[in-house]
């Protein structure tokens, strides 16, 4: 039986996640972006509403949502601000995302639980400044010392590097086997050769904190070993291809904003006598936004209904986050055409809105690679 509503729980979810988009996170969107800097209080408060473990069982103190209550909650918390979505994303849907999946319950006991409630922080460390999308060229190595597994080499890009208490690392441990030699360890920010790196000026998301974090022979308990040795590459894929759809919600809450902002603005400005929104052309651009948003929408949630329902969706994911990213870089190049000058201008938020929307493209897998994993799926569904 198909059925396309929320539930009333998750009705409420969102109807709280607005609230605090609209009192904690909007009224600071411009002030994150110009200081390059999210107030921690404002984690702090998200933490006090259980958004920091919203998608994770109860039984692990979340708050047993599902993706389709995170992606509720990642949508609306967009609308506001990208960087405390992304900031929210790089913790969840990653760091202790990966540890719901692939960790033993002694280390969800230990590290997810923590992290659920919002008592700590996480990173995902996969990308390396060699490293992109082919982590199989990845430097960073593990070698097994008896006890422990001395860890050392360099991470680039993290969300979260500097300010996560747990670090869900990737390393070579054994060269000859290319991504089958890649093992995963929870790593503590506390411990003896870790460092963090200076957060990068970035064009946009400039609220979220992105740093090169770098290992000089840190032990790792073997009982941190996330998966099995070797297991790693599984562990990165499974995480990113639940990843992928909530990140795919961030777009669309962007997206619901800008042509928001743009109905309201054509609504207003005037020229040759009359509203530009009964111009045809701005109708047009407008329709076209209203279209995409609606396909993007119903992607993402049926994809997040899927997860919910362990169905595997690996293509699935990956259109999700091709669509969602695409369009949310095509609504913001109207915007910024429907607002013309002023849209450019700093004090108008379709600019801040357009400078974050580029990195979606990029980011939990170019779309490059998206394209491959769709395209393999099919030629292979096809035999």
């Amino acid at each position: 039986m198909l059925d396309f509503t929320f539930t009333e729980e998750q009705k409420m979810l969102r109807d709280v996640a607005r609230k605090f988009t609209d009192n904690e996170v909007r009224p600071f969107a411009a002030e994150i972006d110009e200081k390059e800097e999210l107030p921690f209080d404002i984690i702090t408060k998200a933490a006090e509403l259980g958004f920091l473990g919203v998608v994770f069982p109860e039984q692990y103190g979340g708050g047993g949502f599902g993706e389709i209550g995170y992606c509720i909650l990642l949508e609306e918390i967009a609308r506001g601000c990208n960087s405390t979505a992304v900031t929210i994303g790089g913790h969840e849907s990653l760091g202790a995302m990966a540890i719901y999946l692939c960790g033993n319950e002694e280390q969800k006991q230990k590290y997810l639980r923590p992290l659920a409630e919002g008592k700590l922080l996480a990173a995902f460390a996969l990308t390396e400044p060699n490293a992109g999308s082919d982590a199989a060229s990845m430097k960073t190595f593990a070698v097994d010392n008896g006890k422990n597994f001395l860890l050392n080499g360099n991470k680039t890009f993290i969300t979260n590097g500097n300010i996560a208490d747990v670090i869900v690392v990737f390393a070579i441990t054994d060269a000859s086997k290319g991504v089958k030699g890649i093992t995963s360890f929870i790593v503590e920010n506390k411990w003896n050769g870790f460092r963090a790196g200076k957060p990068e000026k970035k064009m946009g998301i400039r609220g979220s904190h992105t740093t090169d974090l770098f290992f000089e022979n840190l032990e790792v308990p073997k009982e941190n070993i996330l998966g099995e040795v070797g297991n790693g590459f599984k562990v990165a894929m499974e995480t990113l291809d639940v990843a992928r759809v909530s990140l795919a919600a961030q777009c669309l809450g962007s997206s619901k904003e800008m042509l928001e902002l743009s109905i309201k603005h054509a609504n207003e400005r005037k020229q040759f006598g009359k509203p530009i929104a009964e111009q045809q052309a701005i109708q047009f651009m407008l329709a076209e936004m209203a279209s995409e948003i609606y396909q993007t929408e119903s992607i993402i949630y049926r994809t997040a209904w899927m997860i919910d329902n362990n169905i595997p969706c690996s293509r699935e994911s990956a259109i999700c986050k091709l669509v969602a990213t695409e369009t949310v870089c095509k609504i913001a190049d109207r915007a910024m055409q429907i607002h013309g000058g002023m849209g450019y201008m700093r004090e108008y938020p379709i600019e801040r809105l357009y400078r974050d929307a580029r990195v979606n493209r990029i980011f939990e897998g170019t779309n490059e690679i998206q394209h491959i994993v769709i395209a393999r799926d099919v030629l292979k569904s096809t035999k």
